[in-house]
């Protein structure tokens, strides 16, 4: 059965394909990893390495995207990296059609995603037509159909099932990248500023997080590691720091969210702080961009 385009997604997913390059002129080594990994990157990383003002400034910048995204930065091998460089070499073999693999559908989602769990195929019955594929993501909740309506080989997204969205956000801040899933709530903490106190308040959803049982409390420990830039990406800072969290369960009820505040002077003006919250084994590692104004 021939199932309708998602015109919206599809254009969206050309759009973040082909997208502007930076302003300047890259040297060699810049242009190949961004040639590369323009896909997973968020748009405000995209906005920071485009105003990169040269290429050392662009190396330290790879050296951190590929940090912020590594499961277990206490082994020599960032996982990572190996998943990605793994998927990219499968998509641009497997997935050619008549163009490099990671120019179609298959091989995007393919790259961001993985390999999906369950693949279903289905003939057109009308003469002379293709056929389609279901690819099954159970992790993410999702469904995503591919049409060859004239059977050349070519595949395009057709109808799907769940957020891809959501899921391609994910892969972009590298949680697709690794085994350490964390608790769908955990995704969504905040992060927000006062200039007067000279402030970061982070708040984690308290549902479905992890905590162990101390003396008739509950406690959690979480890792916060920030970068944050300043607009145009020339000026950088980073500190890590560790916070404990104790209290009582009917606390816990009466809240839905546990809070975190970080003594930190943000200068004026546009700023994007990258935070990564690693809440070890028992609540998993996530990460989110924000842009502050001051």
């Amino acid at each position: 059965m021939k199932r309708s385009v998602s015109f919206l997604f599809a254009a969206a997913f050309a759009l973040a394909a082909c997208g502007s390059g930076p302003a300047v002129k890259l040297d060699p080594e810049s242009r190949a990893f961004y040639e590369n990994t323009r896909l997973i990157m968020n748009d405000d990383e995209i906005d920071i390495f485009k105003h990169l003002p040269d290429a050392e400034a662009r190396k330290e910048f790879i050296q951190e995207f590929w940090e912020k995204r590594d499961p277990d930065p206490d082994t020599e091998v960032n996982e990572a990296k190996v998943e990605f460089d793994t998927r990219l070499d499968y998509v641009n073999k497997r997935f050619r059609e008549g163009r490099k693999g990671i120019a179609t559908d298959r091989g995007r989602i393919y790259l961001l995603l993985g390999p999906p769990e369950k693949i279903e195929a289905e003939p057109f019955l009308q003469a002379g037509g293709g056929g389609e594929l279901l690819w099954v993501y159970y992790k993410y909740e999702l469904g995503i159909y591919f049409v060859d309506p004239n059977g050349t080989g070519s595949y395009t997204i057709g109808t799907i099932l769940g957020n891809l969205f959501e899921a391609i956000e994910m892969a972009k801040l590298g949680e697709t990248f690794t085994e350490r899933s964390a608790p769908k709530n955990f995704t969504k903490f905040g992060l927000a500023y006062d200039k007067d106190r000279h402030e970061l308040r982070l708040t984690i959803p308290s549902a479905k997080l992890g905590f162990a049982s101390e003396g008739g409390t509950l406690a959690a420990e979480f890792d916060f590691t920030f970068y944050i830039y300043k607009e145009g990406g020339a000026k950088k800072e980073m500190f890590l720091e560790t916070q404990r969290f104790r209290g009582k369960s009917e606390d816990l009820e009466k809240k839905p969210e546990i809070a975190f505040t970080f003594t930190r002077e943000l200068p004026a003006g546009v700023n994007f702080v990258d935070v990564i919250v690693d809440g070890k084994e028992a609540n998993g590692r996530v990460r989110k961009i924000f842009k502050i104004v001051v």
